[in-house]
């Protein structure tokens, strides 16, 4: 499964792309999970601290905010694109 990082993300994690493995009936939870074991400097950026997703980032599952669906408990296929969203701002 592959993670596609945004903004300061890819910089914390050092890469816009991260490959995890993750089995058959994952769910995206799990793909978190493994995710933050390759790049443990994301969790403080992405969880709060009750261990949440925190508010102002967006996890999607083929360009859909996970929320819309079962949240992190959405069950992954073959062929799922992940992706993480901090807030961004800009323009005039």
């Amino acid at each position: 499964m592959q993670w596609k990082l945004f903004a300061d993300l890819a910089e914390v994690a050092g890469d816009r792309e991260i490959r995890v493995d993750v089995g058959p009936g994952a769910t995206v939870g799990d793909a978190l999970d493994e995710l933050f074991e390759t790049r443990p400097g994301l969790r403080d950026r992405v969880l709060d601290d009750s261990g949440a997703v925190a508010d102002h980032i967006n996890v999607l599952r083929n360009g859909e905010n996970v929320d819309a669906d079962e949240g992190l408990e959405t069950t992954l296929v073959e062929g799922d694109e992940l992706a993480l969203f901090p807030p961004v701002s800009g323009g005039a």
